[in-house]
């Protein structure tokens, strides 16, 4: 069997080249013959192969692969879901618990007028509230604001939302994988120093047993978000917080020991059969 694993032309850190090296060791465990193809060289031709490991956002890409008759995992619709927050939100809505949440107007201009709308969003989810645009990862684009000034100096022409602020959960959250429909590892990731708790923010991980009820909740949002596999962001107060379509498994490795690539690539072999 052979694959494609699909990144991003313009991403070269080492964080991006180890979670790389990670996936091509677990394609081999599992006998397939993983190839690395940029966005921008897919754009240009695509080379046969039996599926398509889609490890970046560029959604019209992953549409494409689909139209020309390659299974993508995760789906372009799947991917399109999780990386738009407000999107993330509404497919969840009637599913999984979250924090109370209110997605902004979309508008085209930089001096757009938002005063009634935060004035709304403060008196419903009240002070301090977290703001967050619409795309964005590792927690980047994500403030925690104590003030409608404050709020109005992180808007600009992108998308956004605000949500209520979760004291409890304040620099700590719960990050589970799902794999196929089961929950395969987990890790608490916590941060003194910052209310995010990403590890890429300067946060510490440790390794973590979910609770039933947490793996229930993990399970019923990729499930209707339509996820092969992916990383449930859980709050202390028992909501969802993020989904990731392609959360990073390297640190997951390194916290848990549990190396989540052959799983991968396991389940994709039984999806394709």
């Amino acid at each position: 069997m052979t694959g494609i694993l699909a990144i991003n032309a313009f991403l070269h850190s080492e964080k991006y080249t180890q979670q790389d090296k990670l996936l091509l060791a677990g394609a081999k465990a599992c006998g397939i013959n993983l190839k690395i193809y940029s966005n921008l060289e897919l754009r240009l031709a695509v080379p046969k192969a039996d599926f398509v490991l889609f490890w970046d956002k560029d959604v019209s890409l992953a549409h494409a692969l689909e139209q020309q008759g390659l299974p993508v995992f995760n789906s372009a619709k799947a991917i399109a879901l999780c990386d738009n927050k407000a999107l993330t939100y509404q497919t969840l809505l009637c599913t999984v618990p979250q924090p109370e949440t209110m997605v902004a107007p979309i508008t085209y201009f930089e001096d757009s007028h938002f005063s009634p709308f935060i004035d709304g969003a403060i008196e419903h989810l009240g002070l301090p509230l977290v703001f967050k645009e619409c795309y964005g990862s590792f927690g980047a684009q994500v403030f925690l604001c104590h003030s409608k000034e404050e709020i109005e100096r992180h808007i600009t022409a992108r998308p956004f939302l605000l949500q209520k602020f979760c004291k409890e959960s304040a620099g700590h959250d719960k990050r589970i994988e799902v794999i196929g429909g089961r929950c395969v590892a987990a890790m608490e990731r916590y941060n003194p120093a910052d209310f995010r708790a990403n590890i890429t923010n300067g946060g510490q991980m440790r390794p973590y047993t979910p609770t039933r009820e947490e793996e229930a909740l993990a399970l019923a949002a990729t499930e209707k978000l339509g996820l092969l596999f992916g990383g449930v962001d859980l709050l202390e107060d028992g909501t969802v917080c993020e989904v990731n379509s392609n959360a990073h498994l390297v640190n997951l490795k390194k916290c848990t020991g549990i190396d989540t690539a052959p799983l991968l690539f396991r389940a994709i072999q039984e999806a394709l059969q």
